[in-house]
């Protein structure tokens, strides 16, 4: 296990925050030794807290040209057949993955391929599972030509709690599956978008896991 780069500054200034309040707690209110340990209890937790969403654990990840790969840790919350404004304009299966603040925030490629389009959104933060988070809330889109010859579509999608969303792809370039594309900061979600002839791998509420869990086969 070890700690993500997005967290390291956060953690660091959430560490001398916590330490200083603290300090001045134990020396104004030196004669109450419960209240003080109980402060500092609470002060731990919450670093702990905010510690694991920053946290990145080691994957056993493998590659195939026309298997996805989960993008992120969560549950599976969408499955179906949509029309795809942005970039298709014609109809896609959608598979969602949920990510709560508890999951793993780091976002991986679902396949290798040639970066074809990306574009960031600004815009809202309503709540990830909100039908509208995924054309309304501020975004990423990125679409790769597989390497199996489909196009694939990966959304990031901020919620009511990610308020940043930090991507390490563009345009052009070419990008292996499970390696790490981005990340959301305090969960969000995910959205992934497939040609309808696409044999999906998973259910409606199971948990997957990033880089791991094949949630999709592509018709080639």
């Amino acid at each position: 296990m070890k700690i993500h780069k997005e967290g390291r500054r956060i953690l660091f200034v959430t560490l001398l925050i916590l330490l200083t309040l603290n300090l001045l707690m134990f020396y104004f209110n030196r004669g109450n030794t419960l209240v003080n340990g109980l402060f500092a209890g609470a002060t731990a937790i919450i670093f702990l807290l905010i510690l694991q969403f920053f946290r990145s654990p080691y994957r056993h990840m493998f590659t195939h040209e026309d298997l996805l790969i989960a993008p992120a840790d969560g549950k599976v919350v969408v499955i179906e057949n949509v029309f795809e404004p942005e970039y298709f304009e014609d109809e896609r299966k959608q598979i969602s993955i949920f990510m709560s603040p508890i999951n793993v925030h780091v976002t991986r490629n679902p396949i290798s391929g040639l970066v074809k389009y990306f574009k960031y959104h600004p815009g809202n933060y309503l709540v990830a599972w909100h039908p509208k988070s995924s054309t309304q809330n501020e975004r990423t889109t990125v679409v790769v030509e597989s390497d199996a010859g489909p196009l694939v579509l990966f959304r990031q999608i901020a919620g009511a709690m990610a308020r940043r969303i930090v991507w390490y792809v563009n345009e052009g370039d070419e990008v292996s599956q499970g390696e790490e594309f981005g990340f959301i900061k305090f969960g969000s979600r995910v959205d992934v978008f497939v040609p309808v002839d696409s044999d999906v791998k998973v259910e409606l509420g199971q948990k997957v896991k990033g880089g791991e869990t094949v949630i999709c086969q592509l018709k080639v």
